[in-house]
């Protein structure tokens, strides 16, 4: 029978803000380790039984050393085997894809992908002045060391997308993430840790208050503000993988199955269009066009770009980020892909859907899109 990876089990730890949230203090590894033991325990297999822990990072730097704590933490033992990986913001995704492949191509029976990022711990004051800048990549790198928030400004400018859209959308996420909360929705997915919820959720933002907000950048043409770009956060998750015909010898029931993954680049100066050049490739691979995906989760960077890939890529909106997403809920980088893909299986199941779609903008100028069958 042909392999397949399939998720049992996902486990995540509440979203807390950085540099001032209940995480400010909290080690990256610690952060990891709730979800990757909740992730075990969830699954009901034994921590050693593992065969490897795959995590992503968009800033493994300085006090983020994930690999051996976080792997002893989910394995149990000192047979620790552990993995970081580093795509920016679509880490975590890619984390789940690699684990993925090591139980298809590999002939492993049972590995963990997720995700981790302390901004707190992390990232500061001189994380993204580019101190020492490539003389060729300078000349010939197309805005290579451009800062995030700028290529929201271009996207906004060069695609059209105004203010008011930004805003309403950035209301939009608010109020679906405050629905979601209240509904219970995230229970199934949350291991509490000093946090029961997200702590970044802003319930009470109306248009007029986004409206009231200076942009970022100064100049009339300016569109992004605090109110409608992602909130930087800190956080993990984890999602436990099994080979299909293991899963089924230990009675396992599969959250869905990983279908495969697609990145692609784009021009850095713009890389929040990423989902738009990686979502196609993805789709034809498999025969599949975008009205046969019944759930999307598209990570909010920014209102700018989630607005525009969004419309695009004719993404219905009942169908897209249906419990808000980062501008509302929080963005841990490295994380923020491996919880975005135990929601949209969490989600999907309760709608009854199929195929759902998790899809990011990277820095540098990339997309990443992956694919799961319910």
């Amino acid at each position: 029978m042909m392999r397949e990876a399939v998720i049992v089990s996902t486990a995540r730890t509440p979203i807390g803000k950085a540099y001032r949230g209940a995480f400010r203090d909290t080690p990256a590894q610690q952060l990891a380790a709730r979800a990757l033991t909740a992730a075990v325990d969830r699954a009901g297999v034994e921590g050693g039984e593992v065969e490897d822990v795959v995590l992503g990072c968009a800033m493994p730097e300085g006090r983020q050393r994930i690999q051996h704590e976080t792997g002893r933490a989910a394995s149990r033992s000192a047979d620790v085997r552990r993995m970081t990986v580093d795509r920016q913001c679509g880490s975590g995704l890619m984390a789940v894809a690699t684990a993925a492949k090591q139980i298809v191509a590999d002939g492993m029976r049972i590995a963990i992908g997720g995700g981790v990022e302390s901004i707190s711990l992390v990232q500061n004051e001189h994380r993204n002045t580019h101190r020492a800048q490539d003389p060729w990549l300078v000349e010939h790198g197309h805005n290579i060391y451009v800062s995030m928030l700028d290529t929201a400004e271009t996207v906004a400018q060069r695609y059209g997308v105004t203010r008011e859209a930004q805003d309403e959308y950035a209301v939009a996420s608010q109020q679906r993430t405050a629905a979601a909360q209240a509904a219970g929705v995230f229970e199934d997915e949350i291991a509490p840790l000093e946090l029961d919820l997200d702590e970044g959720n802003r319930p009470s933002t109306t248009l007029d208050g986004l409206a009231s907000l200076k942009p970022v950048h100064p100049g009339p043409d300016s569109t992004v503000t605090a109110g409608n770009a992602s909130q930087l956060s800190d956080g993990a998750a984890a999602l436990m993988l099994v080979e299909v015909g293991e899963a089924a010898r230990r009675g396992l029931e599969p959250l869905g199955t990983d279908r495969g993954i697609a990145v692609a680049g784009c021009e850095p100066d713009e890389m929040g269009i990423g989902p738009i050049v990686a979502v196609p490739r993805l789709l034809e691979r498999h025969g599949l066009t975008v009205d046969d995906i019944d759930l999307w989760e598209l990570n909010e960077a920014f209102a700018s770009q989630a607005v525009y890939c969004r419309d695009r890529l004719g993404i219905d909106p009942a169908r897209y980020n249906v419990n808000g997403g980062a501008i509302a809920i929080g963005y841990p980088h490295g994380m923020s892909g491996a919880r975005m893909v135990g929601h949209a299986l969490l989600e999907g199941r309760r709608r009854g859907g199929r195929y759902v779609v998790v899809t990011m903008c990277i820095g540098g100028g990339m997309g990443a899109a992956g694919l799961f069958e319910l």
